[in-house]
């Protein structure tokens, strides 16, 4: 009888199965939970800029930051869009086609510049221009 133990010199092997497993479970959960949408893209004609003949005699409105209007030199008490609309139309006197500039402070709230615009509609003024600066 041989009683002997035999040394086993098999080396350790990583079983590659599981992490293969694992692996394929996380790719199909990143593959389920992600989003394709497509962001569509919005076929707009931008303007283009160039000079243009400036009108010589344009009715100036000017808004500062803190929401108060200025027509030409005077300052406009009313600051309501009934108000400011009746101020234009005593501006526009009687110009066929009155030009509007509005030079609006760049800490203005959008609303003024809005409420200045709709004021313009309502007193029948059709070209509204922004004073820009370079």
């Amino acid at each position: 009888m041989n009683f002997r133990r035999r040394i086993q010199s098999e080396e350790p092997e990583i079983n590659l199965i599981p992490l293969i497993d694992i692996l394929l479970v996380i790719l199909i959960f990143l593959a389920a939970t992600t989003s394709f949408t497509r962001f569509q893209q919005l076929s707009v004609t931008l303007p283009q800029a160039g000079a243009q003949a400036v009108d010589p005699n344009p009715l100036r409105l000017a808004i500062n930051k803190d929401g108060l209007f200025a027509l030409g030199a005077n300052l406009i008490a009313d600051t309501s869009t009934q108000g400011l609309t009746n101020a234009l139309n005593n501006a526009a006197g009687n110009q066929a086609q009155p030009v509007l500039l509005i030079n609006a402070d760049a800490q203005t709230a959008h609303e003024n510049v809005v409420k200045a615009m709709e004021a313009a509609r309502l007193a029948g003024i059709q070209r509204v221009n922004f004073a820009t600066q370079q």
